[in-house]
């Protein structure tokens, strides 16, 4: 007894739950879906009707002479025609709508669960890779339902009816051409599982280098590239990744190539022998002409459905896989979600506390999707931490690089979510509050302000976009930006580059204190937002941010020391514990790590300074 290939048994497993999945997915436009099949359906079996009426042109109407019954067959063969013309129009029409609507769905669904995903994940996930799925797996797995369904269902049908008109003309010759069918059914299952694997490895190949190409084609890319001299280098490794592209996409054509023009080799066979044997049977009488002129028509409408048939299965199998990478995005959980039943903060004073917290960043696991991915486990980052924030105070995290100032910033606003103990906003805890409703009361201004490829104002009003014109003049005069954004040539329509690459960073600072100005929320985080500014932007920057604070609960993350003397209290972070609180005359003078930092600072201006 043969042996099963565990390795095929769980790809066939896999195979039917994709499947399964494809068709739940799809449906909303199983309606249109089933008319979809009915119209190719109905093309199938009007396509029997020409072979069929030329046997009788051809024996009743010439062989007989009746030209009566010659002009009517003949009428009918040209109704029937344009009747599957238009079977065709409306067939496409239903491809079209079905297949843009898929994607249109995989698409917004694939684009809607990315954004909601945690921070964690686009830190771990490779660009490219998500790209080629938006594009790519979305079109394949869309021509799976259209163009591969379209075909089995046509086939099938064609298969059977024809084989059944062949049976009524004459059924020796149907057996014989019948025989060579196993020849197209055996080497399916291989040549698919062959395929379907080479599909794969082009799609991870592909996804890699448009990698690649995201990564590099960037302003910050291509100016690293540039800085270090990396050109020659940089086309070796891309010319080996499209070199493998190349050779995988050569081997895939040749097989599946090669097993198709078998195929077509035996269908020719069997038409031949058709051919053959027919004629010499009606050479002797045994068969009318016009049978054999129809049941040639009718074999050939046999070997290719058939050929048509094989190609399908392989078609279904690769198609597969774009389903399969497609539902391994959608499938990639949301660590932080809305919990059932959360509710909206309304009317928030600001008041930010945090209890007893823990956090350890999450791991990447080992997703396709994360390139080199590690479930290393990491270390834990914050130890305990309690803090308190008065609703329209001023709290100032200090502590040397890595002692954790930016996550505690991270937890507050939710882009991640405490390993253990809480972080409470107006008394709430945020995991209990909508995440739209927490973040509409946060603004962020963060050390590299993220601006988008669109116009000044279009990047401002991202925080508003009802925000009226003089709205943003209003907020930009107040952040110092708005001589600024009129010397440009536009003015706020001038588009502002790739992550604003035409706007210095002290602009883009304030450009982004503008926004944040007309998201107006009530509580402000500075995740060392002067730290890489000089003295004159950094002034500018301290003037709009006194706008910003004003009557508002702040949290300022910063270095320089000097941008936090005037807080309400100070918490001075090491190695993600709380070491010291107070103020900045309370802190200097306990002479503990904060005094420290202040020396240093103070010691290292002095010597720049000589």
């Amino acid at each position: 007894m043969l042996g099963h290939d565990p390795e095929a048994v769980k790809d066939a497993s896999l195979d039917r739950h994709v499947m399964k999945r494809a068709w739940e997915f799809a449906r909303p436009f199983r309606p249109m879906i089933w008319a979809f099949v009915a119209t190719i359906v109905a093309r199938a079996l009007l396509q029997l009707v020409p072979p069929l009426l030329f046997a009788r042109i051809i024996d009743d109407g010439i062989v007989g002479g009746d030209r009566r019954t010659i002009n009517i067959l003949s009428a009918i063969v040209v109704a029937s025609a344009v009747l599957e013309a238009a079977l065709a129009l409306a067939e496409r029409w239903y491809s079209a709508r079905v297949g843009e609507g898929l994607i249109y769905r995989l698409r917004t669904a694939l684009f809607d669960h990315v954004q909601r995903m945690p921070l964690a994940f686009f830190t771990h996930t490779q660009t490219g890779a998500l790209i080629s799925r938006l594009n790519n797996d979305v079109i394949g797995a869309q021509r799976a339902v259209t163009g591969t369904l379209g075909q089995v269902v046509s086939n099938v049908v064609v298969v059977t009816s024809t084989v059944i008109a062949m049976l009524l003309l004459d059924w020796k010759l149907t057996l014989l051409a019948l025989v060579l069918l196993p020849l197209f059914v055996v080497p399916a299952k291989r040549v698919g599982r062959r395929l379907q694997k080479l599909t794969r490895q082009q799609m991870d190949l592909n996804a890699e280098m448009n990698n690649t190409m995201t990564e590099r084609f960037s302003v910050g890319g291509a100016q690293l590239v540039k800085l270090f001299g990396r050109h020659d280098r940089e086309l070796d490794e891309f010319e080996n990744r499209a070199g493998q592209v190349r050779d995988m996409g050569i081997r895939s054509a040749l097989y599946g190539r090669t097993f198709f023009i078998a195929l077509g080799l035996v269908g020719s066979i069997g038409t031949a022998l058709i051919y053959w044997v027919g004629g010499l049977m009606a050479v002797s009488g045994s068969i009318a002409p016009g049978t054999l002129v129809a049941l040639a028509l009718l074999v050939a409408r046999i070997y290719q459905p058939l050929t048509a048939l094989t190609s399908a299965r392989v078609d279904i199998m690769t198609a597969m896989v774009s389903f399969e990478r497609v539902f391994e995005v959608l499938d990639s959980p949301r660590a932080i979600d809305d919990k059932p039943g959360a509710y909206d903060l309304i009317s928030p004073r600001g008041e930010v506390a945090m209890q007893g917290v823990r956090f350890t960043y999450p791991t990447s696991g080992s997703s396709a999707l994360a390139g080199r991915a590690s479930a290393t486990p990491n270390a834990e980052v914050l130890h305990g931490v309690d803090i308190e924030v008065p609703a329209g105070s001023m709290l100032a995290l200090v502590g040397p690089s890595g002692a954790g100032k930016s996550t505690v910033a991270s937890l507050v606003n939710r882009l991640y979510d405490v390993t253990e103990g809480r972080v409470l906003v107006d008394g709430h805890d945020v995991r209990d509050l909508t995440q739209e409703s927490l973040r509409s009361a946060i603004g962020v201004v963060s050390q590299d302000p993220h601006l988008f490829h669109d116009t000044v104002a279009a990047n401002l009003r991202y925080a508003r976009p009802e925000a009226t014109d003089a709205d943003l003049e209003q907020a930009c005069r107040a952040a110092r930006v708005h001589d600024v954004i009129t010397s440009l040539p536009d003015g706020y329509r001038t588009v502002v580059g790739e992550r604003g690459y035409r706007l210095s960073g002290g602009e883009k600072q304030r450009l982004s204190i503008a926004r944040l100005l007309l998201k107006d929320p009530a509580i402000v985080i500075l995740d060392e937002a002067t730290s890489h500014l000089d003295s004159e932007n950094e002034a500018l920057i301290q003037q709009a941010l006194e706008h910003v604070l004003s009557g508002r609960t702040s949290i300022v993350i910063a270095h320089r020391l000097s941008t936090v003397r005037s807080a309400d209290r100070i918490v001075v972070l090491d190695r993600g514990r709380v070491v010291e609180t107070g103020t900045h005359d309370e802190l200097t003078a306990r002479g503990g790590l904060y005094a420290e930092l202040h020396r240093t600072l103070l010691t290292g201006r002095a010597a720049g300074s000589n």
